[in-house]
């Protein structure tokens, strides 16, 4: 059995590497995750368990060049208020916590497989969608790095109005059948960011979210993408939560502030294994933690200016 893993981790960084993602340490553990579930890659398996390792071509069914080519195209109307990192304005009251919560989810990726991040929150309107968006944007922030961002939330849509694109084809079409991978993805104006909407409304949310395409939708994309944001229904109200959840490396729990009901928000919490919750955003603080934020730039830049006049 080693051997095959050792194929099968070996196929997955070489074709990681050609796409041109993730960094070096980030191929080896999504490749040993992989291999320690069971799972079944693209690059197949050694055609003789007991003779050498020998790994086929790897298939270009999913490679970048067929993302690129095959992902549309699409003029986004952002929303300024809620896409922090599209508005033109770097310093935007928001932006420096995302770019610290980036730090956080990537000093978590040295110790554990984090990739497919899961966003939810209790109950609605805490600031789930708005999370997942901004997260996702501040990720392509850095130089080369690529996300990828789901709306899974099949019962209440919101992320395509929040980038002002179309809802559809999207999500529910591929759970059904009726689309692939690469013909629900979207990419606007922001490099290296990629978006696939909730899709066409549907009776039936659960029992598209458990059939299991999603899973195989992640598996098949995940080597193209240095992070995945999955944006999912509130935990308490539905089930959907805990079962996208499965398909995911971590949970990302979203709280709003004087809002969330501690007894929810534990319930919520409960919902999940242990190990799978990451994190907590606390959403909506209110006015010191702005006060204290611009004292500390006001120094800084005041500092920094005095430099340069010395």
């Amino acid at each position: 059995m080693s051997r095959i893993h050792e194929a099968l981790k070996k196929a997955e960084q070489e074709r990681a590497a050609t796409q041109g993602n993730a960094a070096p340490s980030d191929l080896a553990s999504a490749a040993a995750s992989n291999s320690a579930a069971g799972e079944t890659l693209e690059a197949g398996v050694p055609a003789a368990i007991g003779g050498p390792s020998v790994v086929p071509a790897i298939s270009s069914q999913f490679s970048l060049d067929a993302m690129l080519e095959r992902s549309e195209v699409v003029e986004w109307d952002p929303e300024p208020a809620t896409m922090l990192f599209m508005n033109g304005n770097e310093s935007t009251r928001g932006t420096e916590e995302y770019r610290t919560l980036r730090s956080r989810l990537y000093n978590m990726r040295e110790k554990m497989p984090l990739k497919k991040l899961l966003v939810t929150s209790a109950l609605p309107k805490e600031g789930k969608s708005f999370t997942s968006a901004n997260l996702a944007q501040v990720m392509v922030r850095q130089h080369g790095r690529r996300a990828l961002l789901i709306d899974a939330d099949l019962r209440g849509p919101q992320l395509h109005r929040m980038l002002g694109t179309s809802c559809a084809p999207g999500l529910s079409d591929y759970l059904q059948g009726k689309s692939d991978e690469f013909s629900i993805m979207q990419r606007g104006q922001l490099e290296n960011l990629f978006f696939i909407p909730g899709g066409n409304a549907i009776d039936d949310p659960a029992e598209l979210i458990g059939n299991g395409r999603l899973k195989l939708l992640l598996q098949r994309v995940e080597a193209l993408f240095d992070w995945i944001v999955v944006d999912s229904p509130p935990a308490v109200a539905v089930s959907d939560a805990s079962v996208l959840a499965k398909a995911c490396d971590g949970v990302l729990m979203v709280v709003r502030s004087t809002s969330t009901p501690y007894d929810v928000a534990r319930k919520a919490r409960e919902e999940f294994p242990e190990q799978a919750l990451v994190g907590v955003v606390l959403n909506g603080t209110h006015e010191p933690v702005a006060s204290y934020e611009r004292y500390y730039y006001e120094r800084y830049e005041k500092k920094a200016t005095k430099t340069q006049g010395e």
